[in-house]
């Protein structure tokens, strides 16, 4: 499903226009990425939590020449899926 099936499937579900449908699902988005920015993390009981993880510094290979690389540390969403989501995959 790509997003924009999936604001075909809210706007119906909702039985509210495209328009808003698109509009509720871009304010989501960018309030989970707003409070991801702040450090904060974002969790819907029984559907899932977004976080941020901090991944260190590493070494690593260029795979095209075997050549030893520096990997900066970094930080990167995560999610990870509550008991209802779940068991609804199961």
């Amino acid at each position: 499903m790509n997003k924009t099936e999936l604001v075909e499937f809210i706007a119906t579900s909702a039985d509210i226009s495209k328009a808003k449908a698109a509009a509720a699902l871009d304010a989501f988005i960018e309030g989970v990425s707003t409070s991801l920015k702040k450090g904060q993390d974002v969790t819907l009981v029984g559907f899932g939590t977004f976080t941020v993880v901090e991944r260190e510094a590493r070494t690593g290979r260029n795979p095209q020449t075997g050549a030893t690389i520096e990997i900066p540390a970094s930080k990167s969403p995560k999610f990870r899926a509550g008991k209802n989501l779940k068991d609804c995959v199961q």
